[in-house]
């Protein structure tokens, strides 16, 4: 009898562990279209409804051949642009073949807009990479500001370099040569302004310089979420990161924190499926 409930007691194990590893590795690759609402009383009329697709932190991962399950998604997301938040290859793997295809798929779909993370600035082929890019017809953003014109009206999207192409991340002026940085970056202008950068952890300085609306990434979701906690841990802000997935406001800033598309480091999300964001402009009547 007694063995017979350690059988009982082992089977059930197997089985609760054949389980979890099932939803582990489901929730690594079951991508989800998170659409998220912009409301803004600065928005001109021109963007009403104008749809902003996300792209975060690919880190040369693949989704079925040539990444047809990330496009096909893409597609039907009825995008009027596409933006690329940084991180689309990964330094300890490099495959820029791989990341110049999947660009040259979004180039199809909408107009695609390219801003740099931590992993180009590790690598010595990032110039080459910039140029296959630009050569594609990607508008590679280099703290460089472009207009976007719809409906007879125009606003203007900017990208930001990452910090850690010019300075380390214990750099005690960080946050000061950030904000440099954005002051020389960003028109004084009262047009509605859409930020690109990688880092969320630098909020703050986006909402000083009263930036609309800023797409970012590199928190990977926080990598495990826990019920009630949110995110565990996301680099640039340590353990149970504030801002590591969704929309956050203060004052008339908004910021947008994709979970990301790939992984890098800790090879596991857990409950934290990877995403493609499809952000709606409303126009705040």
């Amino acid at each position: 009898m007694r063995i017979r409930k350690k059988h009982v007691v082992l089977l059930s194990l197997l089985v609760l562990i054949l389980l979890l590893s099932v939803w582990i590795i489901k929730g690594n690759t079951d991508i989800v279209l998170t659409e998220i609402s912009v409301v803004s009383e600065n928005l001109p009329e021109g963007f009403d409804k104008f749809r902003i697709v996300q792209i975060s932190d690919l880190h040369n991962s693949r989704y079925v051949k040539n990444n047809e399950k990330v496009v096909n998604l893409i597609k039907n997301a009825d995008a009027d642009i596409i933006v690329i938040t940084g991180d689309m290859i990964d330094s300890r793997r490099l495959d820029m073949e791989m990341a110049v295809s999947f660009a040259e798929k979004l180039m199809e779909i909408a107009p695609t807009f390219y801003s740099n993370g931590n992993h180009e600035s590790r690598i010595e082929e990032y110039p080459e990479f910039k140029e296959r890019l630009s050569g594609i017809g990607i508008t590679v953003l280099e703290d460089e500001n472009v207009k976007i014109t719809s409906g007879g009206d125009d606003i203007t999207l900017i990208g930001m370099i990452d910090p850690a192409f010019y300075m380390k991340e214990t750099d005690k002026k960080r946050k000061e040569k950030v904000n440099v940085q954005l002051s020389r970056i960003i028109p004084d202008d009262t047009n509605y302004k859409i930020l690109l950068s990688h880092r969320p952890e630098l909020f703050d300085e986006y909402v000083k310089h009263n930036i609309d609306l800023v797409f970012s990434g590199h928190a990977h979701g926080g990598q495990v979420v826990l019920p009630k906690f949110g995110g565990v841990y996301a680099p640039g802000e340590g353990f149970f990161p504030k801002y590591c997935m969704g929309i956050h406001t203060k004052r008339n800033t908004n910021m947008i924190v994709s979970r990301g598309v790939g992984d890098s480091g800790f090879r596991f999300r857990i409950n934290n499926k990877p995403e493609i964001i499809v952000a709606e402009l409303i126009k705040k009547k």
